[in-house]
């Protein structure tokens, strides 16, 4: 009983896998003009590579659609895709949801907490409206992406994640 719901689980999940690649195709992307064309081709490109990439337009135009579409089409596409919207967490919240924390770290951390960037590990990780980020903490992230570890809250013991980083912005 137990290997046929394992293997009932397998398929079903094998079948959610395709169901979301598919929504995240392009033909789910509205629009055929020559510069939506000319994006397509480009996210072609992109999403057999690891680089971080920053996506930038006005406000409702896509960028994490685009972001997405990116990602499920990647080798990354299996693996999760995590997003978060750096304008909505002030500083401290936002620090602390990027990086974890440990058990300790500060008043009402009674437990250790995995932050966004190993929750990412192996797939995309969004950051929507990174220019909206405090200038210290865009510091941090930049060494974070250029040296690919980061250090949680609390703790002096390097962390190492493998994420594709995508950032976007409206400015």
């Amino acid at each position: 009983r137990n290997a046929l719901r394992q293997r009932e689980l397998f398929s079903e999940n094998r079948y959610l896998r395709r169901e979301l690649k598919k929504k995240y195709d392009f033909e789910s992307i509205i629009g055929r003009s020559d510069a939506l064309m000319k994006i397509f081709k480009m996210i072609e490109k992109i999403a057999n590579t690891n680089s971080s990439l920053l996506i930038q337009g006005e406000s409702g135009t896509g960028k994490e659609l685009i972001a997405k579409a990116i990602h499920y089409n990647s080798p990354r596409g299996d693996a999760p895709f995590v997003a978060i919207n750096c304008a909505a967490l002030p500083e401290s919240l936002l620090e602390s949801e990027l990086f974890g924390y440990v058990k300790g770290a500060f008043t009402g951390a009674h437990t250790n907490k995995m932050g966004l960037f190993k929750a990412a590990d192996g797939g995309t990780l969004f950051l929507d409206e990174v220019s909206e980020m405090p200038p210290a903490l865009q510091v941090k992230l930049l060494r974070s992406i250029q040296e690919r570890e980061f250090i949680p809250l609390g703790s002096t013991k390097t962390v190492t994640f493998d994420a594709r980083i995508i950032a976007a912005t409206n400015r």
